[in-house]
């Protein structure tokens, strides 16, 4: 398990509502994941009336080794949570008017698609068996990355003030003088 990335099929479950507005007809929500899923495009898993679930298709979850940090985030929320990026692209009436984009275990990752406005994102539960696969990941690639804080070269520690600020611009007297009425700025 040395390689830069992993990654896993995971099975995408939708479910289309009947929606509870007047402005939309259809409610369509991310309910559950299914690891390890083989293909599928908008399978009928179950109806109960007017709602269907469907297996919508099945997407990679990939990891990579620099992200731990992400996984590790991720992983200690109350609830770890798989990321499901959708967007409608249709009047969501259709099947075809919804398309799966992305599944990641980065809450990271989720944040960034959801900041752009276009795409949905929903948190779906981990299973626990991706969270040991997740976690075995991490113990094998994390790596802490040490602080190391910022020093100032000598250059600014043994230089002295001399009250005229600063170089670049032209001026006449000290910077820190009393402002006055007939005060004339140099260009």
């Amino acid at each position: 398990m040395n390689s830069r990335s992993i990654s896993m099929p995971v099975g995408i479950v939708v479910r289309k509502a009947p929606g509870v507005t007047k402005w939309a007809k259809w409610n369509w929500k991310v309910v559950s994941v299914l690891p390890g899923a083989g293909p599928a495009h908008w399978q009928e898993l179950r109806r109960d009336g007017d709602a269907v679930e469907y297996h919508a298709g099945t997407l990679q979850l990939e990891l990579y080794r620099t992200d731990t940090e992400a996984y590790l985030t991720g992983l200690s929320t109350a609830v770890p949570s798989l990321y499901v990026v959708i967007q409608n692209i249709g009047n969501h009436d259709t099947l075809d008017d919804i398309e799966l984009l992305l599944v990641t275990a980065s809450p990271y990752d989720a944040q960034d698609y959801a900041d752009n406005g276009e795409d949905h994102v929903e948190a779906i539960p981990m299973p626990t068996a991706v969270i040991a696969w997740v976690s075995t990941f991490i113990e094998t690639h994390h790596e802490d990355e040490v602080f190391i804080k910022r020093k100032r070269g000598k250059k600014f520690e043994d230089s002295a003030e001399d009250g005229v600020g600063d170089r670049r611009i032209k001026q006449a007297t000290d910077v820190y003088r009393a402002p006055n009425q007939k005060t004339e700025f140099v260009h």
